[in-house]
């Protein structure tokens, strides 16, 4: 893997793409003024964040390279799902079933290993602190 400084935008905007596909360069104000970008055009893509996850791990930074490795991960999940998982993981709104059938969700349908693997993490934290929600039959 070609090393890659940081910041990408400044020392590597001809690599960079937006989750459309559409290159940085062509992300301007002037098109953005024009109509010709659309929310995708300014979204950030799964393969930069990977970048950016590479360049935290070299630097030392492993938590942020994780953080950033999920995050390119969760590109895959639609918005509206990406939501309601975020719901599911307050305090109190899950039983420990439920969160291991989300990590899974994340795993297989969305190709998410490190995030289902965060989310069995949160499940047995949840578990041990008493955090889940009940059964019917608790």
């Amino acid at each position: 893997m070609q090393q890659r400084k940081y910041p990408l935008g400044q020392n590597a905007v001809e690599q960079i793409k937006a989750a459309s596909g559409r290159p940085l360069a062509e992300i301007t104000p002037d098109a953005l003024q024009a109509g010709e970008l659309d929310v995708a055009d300014l979204q950030i893509s799964a393969e930069t964040l990977r970048a950016q996850a590479e360049i935290a791990r070299q630097a030392g930074y492993v938590q942020l390279a994780d953080n950033l490795t999920r995050a390119a991960e969760l590109t895959a999940v639609p918005n509206d799902e990406l939501l309601r998982m975020y719901e599911a993981l307050r305090p109190g709104r899950c039983t420990y079933d439920q969160l291991i059938a989300l990590a899974a969700q994340l795993e297989h349908t969305y190709a998410a290993p490190q995030t289902g693997r965060w989310v069995r993490e949160a499940a047995e934290v949840y578990r041990r602190f008493g955090l889940l929600a009940q059964t019917d039959g608790a």
